[in-house]
């Protein structure tokens, strides 16, 4: 098999990229705009484009499939030869399909919880000696890539996103895997971009439950009044199986899951990361591992890449960096942080980066979302106005949304830098919540000297 890329620098484009070049297709693709790690990634396997462009000359009759990124433009060249000579174009998850339809498919969405979800399943097939295909959102660590593909493995875990497949095709990601087990870990309004209304944007949801397979089984959060509500008015011909919170305590930081008699010492936490684990128990349990077995593993998970990942500590204080940025993960990843650690004050700070979260209509969706954090701080970096060509607003737009007495608001990254450098940790955590950059802050490097005074 040949196969184009189409905008081949993208975090999961170039992940499947190497994902059938490791199965022995040989693979092309083409990009105007490569960064790392996608440019050492796609080097290592001799997939890096020579010229960054676009180049309709590599467009020809040959090519048995065409995979079509996002960040492509319905008036690319490349895209045009390719319809004008009439080949194969698919998106990525259209491909993903392609190559698992005769496997059992698991897929995962939710608009939070779906990485670590995912990622949780993988940790534990992976102890449990299981054959396994998989895409996920983050880099995990025990896996190269974040895609995997064999001929072999007879089941493949997908993490479901709900936006977009391609600039072709407006269908939501996770609507096109046709799940044979589908999990939903909640509702809530996000990429307001794409779906204008809470009510458009549950209703993926609703078509999402329809693509699961006849017989096949639905996973899902009880805990979220919406998605009961939806759940309850299904009426497809599968399995629905709800999960909650399970057994736990908290001590000296620490959470242990008790069950059946015997505890199990986590190294994650929060409420939130306890329902994602009893997601991932549900999916695991339906292929083969039991439950013992599933928080004997679970033990050793970590956590995925920038979702409550610790930076550094030291006897009263931690930092940690966490993806955060929709109303919900804001509120749900706060309390786990306050809930873990009582008796420390929480310093907690948000960058505003994505198209929902800058939109000044949705900035109202996050009253009350930081009140638990006894320091809360907002960041917006005015490039990203730009960048995004939002119409900049003013510090009070921000705060009065946030409805939270005394939050500071920083639109400058050196304003930022030079508060955070200022702090005083002792005793208290520090909570930075991003899925930007925080205009290029080097977290690491304040962690360090946090910790040390």
């Amino acid at each position: 098999m040949r196969v184009h890329f189409i905008a081949i620098g993208g975090a999961a484009m170039h992940n499947l990229a190497i994902a059938l070049h490791k199965k022995g297709f040989e693979v092309t693709g083409s990009d105007d705009v490569l960064f790392e790690p996608s440019v050492s990634r796609l080097n290592k396997y001799g997939l890096l484009p020579k010229e960054q462009g676009w180049y309709p000359e590599k467009i020809t009759k040959d090519i048995d499939a065409i995979i079509l990124g996002m960040h492509a433009r319905v008036d690319n060249t490349e895209l045009l030869k390719a319809q004008e000579l009439g080949l194969k174009i698919y998106s990525y998850p259209e491909y993903i399909y392609e190559q698992s339809k005769d496997k059992l498919r698991v897929v995962i969405g939710g608009s939070h919880g779906k990485t670590t979800i995912t990622s949780m399943i993988l940790h534990v097939l992976q102890a449990a000696g299981k054959k396994f295909d998989y895409l996920v959102g983050a880099q995990l660590e025990g896996f190269e890539t974040m895609v995997g593909l064999t001929h072999e493995a007879p089941v493949i875990i997908i993490e479901g996103d709900e936006y977009l497949a391609s600039p072709i095709d407006r269908r939501p990601k996770f609507h096109l895997y046709k799940a044979n087990i589908g999990v939903i870990s909640g509702i809530a309004w996000d990429h307001i971009n794409v779906f204008p209304t809470f009510d458009n944007y549950i209703e993926q949801f609703k078509l999402f439950i329809d693509t699961i397979q006849s017989g096949g089984r639905l996973i899902y959060s009880q805990t979220d009044e919406v998605l009961n509500n939806l759940v309850a008015h299904d009426d497809n011909n599968i399995a629905k199986l709800p999960y909650a919170l399970p057994k736990y305590t908290i001590e000296n930081g620490i959470t242990t899951i008790i069950s059946d008699g015997k505890k199990y010492p986590l190294q994650v936490f929060g409420e939130h990361n306890l329902l994602n684990m009893e997601a991932a128990r549900l999916v695991c349990e339906a292929l083969s591992v039991n439950t013992a077995d599933f928080y004997n593993h679970i033990q050793s998970f970590k956590g995925a890449a920038r979702r409550l990942e610790l930076l550094g500590k030291n006897d009263t204080s931690n930092v940690f960096k966490d993806f955060a940025h929709s109303p919900s993960k804001l509120k749900a990843t706060i309390h786990a942080v306050k809930i873990q650690f009582p008796k420390r004050k929480l310093i907690a700070c948000i960058e505003l980066h994505t198209f929902s979260s800058l939109n000044k209509n949705f900035l109202a969706e996050y009253s009350g979302t930081m009140d638990e954090a006894d320091s809360a701080i907002v960041f917006i970096d005015n490039k990203t106005f730009i960048q995004k060509k939002i119409e900049p607003y003013q510090a009070e737009t921000v705060t009065k949304a946030f409805s939270k007495k005394d939050i500071l608001f920083f639109n400058d990254p050196q304003y930022l830098l030079n508060y955070l450098n200022s702090l005083k940790i002792a005793n208290s955590n520090l909570l930075m919540m991003s899925s930007g950059n925080f205009g290029g802050i080097d977290l690491t490097a304040i962690t360090n000297k946090l910790i040390k005074n």
